[in-house]
């Protein structure tokens, strides 16, 4: 081998490197195992919220010894910032995707016109939209092309406004205008890109994630390791709409008149049932409309369905009524009823009702009555907020102090003397939520511009809302369209499940190469476990998320370092036995092996790339680090191993052997007329394939996941086994229909997937269905379980929520989309490799047909034993990963075969297939012992790697079988027949290599 002395160099200075850059993470977990001993050395488990203490206290010991210098060359705080980022399922946290609302953008450019062209196209695309791939931009642009006519996007009532005059004259055409608009959204989703960064900072969680999914106006957000979901939702989803309004007076007496005939029309609209009791008595209600002449009715006796929802407001507030927090949706749809609309008083045409802002655990709070105008514009805005920073009033209260440009200022003196004179109270408003609404008793307003905003706040929530007052707001609504919730303690077990397999698969094939190839496989051994090193080292320099797929990824390399050290060993084999001395057996071997090395882990790598274009989260997690690892293991496997074998035969009477004394004769003499099967191999894989596709399509078919289908889906863990059936009817009767429970894993746990408001979006739904999760489930947990039992995640969880996922219709689309491209674009780039490599088009057409021979009968598998097996066998994006891999180990082990046919064929000529199945029996013995070495490593992996792998591994599982089968009895008999049926007498040339 030439260039020893800088291989060496290389592979000092990169072990080297991958040993500082993992360094890091060796020293922050010593801290944080220092820091865990000292929080429960000194917090004893009898302690009221131990748990939460001994978190607070690591915390504290953390910040103290965040900048001591350790070991000379670092701190912890550095360390932390450098070690290997560990994702969402291993170390918790949530993962949300973002839909910035372009309508809303359009909108705004449009300056909220009311043109009726216009509004026509939005609506038209809001129905477009739920049923297509197109981005909302240019699913607009179409409907606004259909139904224009005369109607211009340079209108003035359009795009032709003020605000963009800058850009747009009323001159332009359709044409000039769209690009434009396209400009502007982009430069309106970057800002909402770098407000949600800004926002994320301030939040306080290491080695966040975010970035931009291409044009699509969506914004993916990793904050592993988050503790506080609800808190990290709220922070990501608000849009930080300030607004400031002055409210009316609870006692006016338009807002009872309207109340009470608004309650009369809804008698005649609606229907509701008869209470049994009455919750508020006779009085409260009188109260309440006291003015109202009410003489005739009897509303002890009588069905209210808008006033026995109602609670007279707390004296000396500024909110009319109250409710209780889970009738406010019911109230608010009301209200919003066009019929009751046209209720309100003339002198209240354009009053605004909002809600105040919920306090945690509050079950009661206020409705007030905003003053607002015909275009729905508040007094003042949140722009004219120049700061803002967490404080405490004057009765030590978290509360948030705001100060106000010159403007804004003025604007708030004026705002302030009006609600002093009215009597009226100030609404300080933040997506759409009143926060609080003080009356003043400063005679002629406020100067200064300095306002506080005070209420029953933490100091986290005061915190969050003065980090996104000063970040700014959002462009436009953040939907919140895919999520995955994660809690720590089973990410902790994902690690121990992940640790576990993946050192039952080492130790196993550390083991296997000994015995197989003696010293020589302990050398193979050496490259292997340098290998690891490699992987570890790169992905922490390029701070690659490691995921549980990744850890797959990795121990699925080391199956296919394997087949290189393999590959390279049985050829050496091969010329000692044609008579070669060792020197030069060992260089053929090396030399002859690097067409198939290449070949093979190009198709593999190839798949691998579609698949981290294509996927998303821990399915790019497993595709990084299966792309890292085919490049290590190449490097290792062929250089490495090199090495280390020219050393140790560089001393004197020694002799190294590729074999042991059970395996010397192994696949020796071995001649089986695989051709001459081949007929049957038909016969039997055609019967497979097509029960496989009678169970697809007129049998139990695929159970797709969410996914693929949109809706929420929970992991849920019980303390005793429970009957998933029964579950399942309950939660139908309270979700409506479609709701599945299947067990997970062990007894006591299950999988719950809901499509219940699927496509309503808003965090307030994530809560009203894990009310309903909770009221439904209490009674399968020990009396006492409370809803923060049931919901919050935290290290020692064991029981209640353990993760969830919610994926919205559209995204869903998006996803089965890009699945299905994935696995296209993956078949037909092997197949233009293939035909590039080999020059035939029979070689690519044997490969392929041996590929969706292989992706049919897992397919087929799957739909007949998806509702049997005691595992999830839903498909999902970690399936089509499953299948995508299965692709490129079907590929790898059908090239390896054809370049051996190549190779032959070359020398011997075509033989009537006899020089074929010499090809297949030359490599049947590295077919094999390949296949076995995966298949074991993936049994590591099903059986120790966790629950969520179960499904993805059954499939590589059934897909390494299946796809070795189909290399010797699929793929090289249609080539053969293929490429016979086209020669002339039986003979064919085939190039060189």
């Amino acid at each position: 081998m030439q260039n020893k002395g800088l291989i060496k160099l290389f592979a000092f200075l990169f072990g080297l490197v991958s040993i500082y850059q993992l360094s890091y993470t060796f020293i922050t977990n010593n801290v944080e195992k220092k820091a865990a001993t000292y929080a429960t050395n000194s917090i004893s488990s009898t302690e009221t919220d131990y748990l939460d203490q001994r978190k607070d206290l690591e915390v504290k010991y953390l910040d103290s010894i965040g900048e001591e210098s350790i070991m000379g060359f670092t701190t912890y705080n550095d360390a932390k910032k450098k070690e290997l980022n560990k994702g969402l399922d291993l170390k918790g946290g949530i993962n949300v995707t973002l839909q910035i609302s372009v309508k809303d953008i359009l909108k705004g450019l449009a300056n909220n016109t009311s043109n009726a062209k216009f509004n026509e196209a939005i609506a038209n695309a809001d129905a477009a939209s739920k049923n297509s791939s197109d981005t909302y931009v240019d699913l607009f642009f179409q409907e606004f092309d259909k139904i224009s006519s005369d109607t211009k996007l340079a209108s003035p009532e359009i795009f032709a406004n003020k605000g963009l005059s800058d850009v747009i004259n009323f001159q332009m055409t359709d044409d000039q205008v769209k690009p434009i608009i396209r400009t502007k959204i982009d430069e309106s989703i970057i800002s909402a890109f770098e407000v949600l960064r800004e926002r994320i900072d301030g939040f306080g969680v290491t080695q966040p994630n975010i970035q931009r999914e291409g044009t699509s106006g969506r914004i993916l957000v990793e904050l592993p390791g988050a503790k506080d979901i609800a808190r990290a939702q709220e922070l990501l989803s608000s849009t930080a709409q300030l607004e400031f309004w002055e409210t009316y007076r609870p006692d006016n007496q338009g807002l009872s008149q309207f109340l009470f005939a608004a309650n009369e029309k809804l008698k005649t609209l609606v229907e509701v049932e008869q209470p049994e009791t009455i919750s508020k008595p006779e009085s409260e209600i009188d109260s309440l409309l006291s003015d109202v002449a009410q003489d005739s009715i009897d509303f002890a006796s009588e069905v209210n369905p808008l006033i026995s929802l109602l609670i007279p407001a707390d004296p000396g507030g500024q909110a009319f009524v109250r409710a209780s927090t889970q009738d406010t949706a019911q109230i608010s749809a009301y209200l919003k009823m066009p019929e009751i609309r046209r209720l309100v008083p003339k002198e209240l045409q354009f009053v605004k009702f909002l809600w105040e802002r919920p306090t945690e655990g509050a079950e009661i709070v206020g409705l007030y009555a905003i003053q607002s105008n015909r275009a729905g514009t508040p007094r003042i805005s949140g722009d004219v907020v120049s700061d803002a920073r967490d404080d405490f009033d004057p009765r030590n209260r978290p509360a948030v102090t705001m100060s106000m440009n010159t403007k804004g200022a003025k604007e708030w003196q004026k705002l302030t003397s009006d609600a002093n004179l009215n009597g009226t109270g100030i609404a300080i408003v933040l997506d759409n939520k009143v926060y609080t609404a003080p009356g003043v008793s400063q005679v002629g307003g406020i100067s200064g511009g300095r306002s506080e905003i005070t209420g029953a706040f933490t100091i986290n929530e005061t915190k969050d809302i003065a980090n996104v007052l000063r970040a700014g707001k959002l462009p436009a609504k953040a939907e919140i369209v895919q999520s995955e919730i994660v809690g720590p303690s089973l990410g902790q077990e994902a690690i121990d499940s992940g640790f576990n397999s993946f050192a039952i698969a080492m130790v196993f094939v550390l083991v296997w190469m000994i015995f197989y190839y003696g010293r020589a496989g302990a050398f193979a051994d050496v490259a292997l476990l340098f290998n690891i090193l490699l992987i570890f080292g790169v992905l922490t320099s390029i701070k690659a998320v490691l995921t549980l797929p990744g850890i797959a990824g990795i121990v699925l390399t080391i199956g296919m370092s394997v087949d290189a050290n393999v590959l390279i060993f049985e050829r050496i084999k091969e010329e000692i036995a044609k008579g070669k001395g060792k020197s030069l057996a060992i260089a053929d071997g090396f030399s002859n092996a690097l067409s198939s090395i290449l070949d093979a882990n190009i198709t593999t790598g190839l798949t691998a790339v579609i698949l981290f274009v294509f996927g998303s989260g821990p399915i790019k997690g497993f595709a990084t680090t299966l792309i890292i690892g085919i490049l290590t293991s190449l490097f290792t496997a062929i250089f490495i191993t090199r090495l280390l074998i020219g050393w140790y035969l560089a001393a004197k009477d020694r002799k190294l052997e590729f074999s042991t004394g059970l395996t010397k004769n192994l696949f020796k003499n071995v001649h089986i007329d695989f051709l001459g099967k081949r007929k049957i191999a038909y016969i039997a894989s055609t019967v497979l394939v097509v029960v496989g596709l009678y169970s697809l399509f007129f049998g139990p078919g695929l159970q797709q996941g969410v996914d693929f289908v949109g809706g929420r889906s929970y992991q849920v863990r019980f303390e005793q086994p429970v009957n998933p059936s029964e579950m399942a009817t309950e939660l139908n009767a309270v979700f409506g229909s479609g709701t599945n429970v299947k067990t997970y894993g062990d007894d006591n746990q299950v999988m719950i997937t809901t499509p219940y408001k699927v496509d309503v979006e808003g965090i307030e739904v994530d809560a009203e269905i894990q009310n309903k999760l909770y009221t439904t489930l209490q009674k399968y947990f020990p009396d006492g379980t409370t809803f923060a039992d049931f919901s919050v995640a935290n290290d020692d969880k064991a029981i209640g929520i353990m993760s969830s996922k919610k994926v919205g219709p559209t995204i869903a689309d998006d996803i089965k989309n890009n699945a299905f491209w994935a696995i296209i674009g993956s078949l037909a780039v092997v197949f233009l490799y293939i035909l590039f490599r080999f020059r035939k088009w029979q070689f690519s057409l044997g490969a392929v047909a041996a590929v969706f021979h292989d992706v049919l009968i897992v397919l087929g598998i799957f739909s007949i034993f998806g509702k049997i097996m005691p595992f999830n066998m839903e498909i999902d994006q970690a399936f089509i990963a499953a299948i995508l891999t299965v692709i490129g180990y079907s590929l790898n082990d059908t090239v390896v075969v054809f370049d051996r046919i190549r190779e032959i064929i070359a020398e011997r000529g075509w033989s009537a297939g006899e020089n074929t199945n010499l090809a297949l029996n030359s490599t049947l013995g590295r077919t094999l012992n390949t296949s076995l070495t995966t298949v074991i490593v993936l049994l590591a992996i099903f059986a120790f790697g966790g629950d969520s792998l179960r499904g993805f591994m059954f499939a590589m599982i059934i897909g390494v079988v299946v796809g070795t089968y189909s290399s010797l009895f699929i793929a090289t008999p249609v080539m053969f027949d293929t490429l016979k049926n086209s020669t002339q007498e039986g003979i064919v040339e085939v190039e060189e290599k």
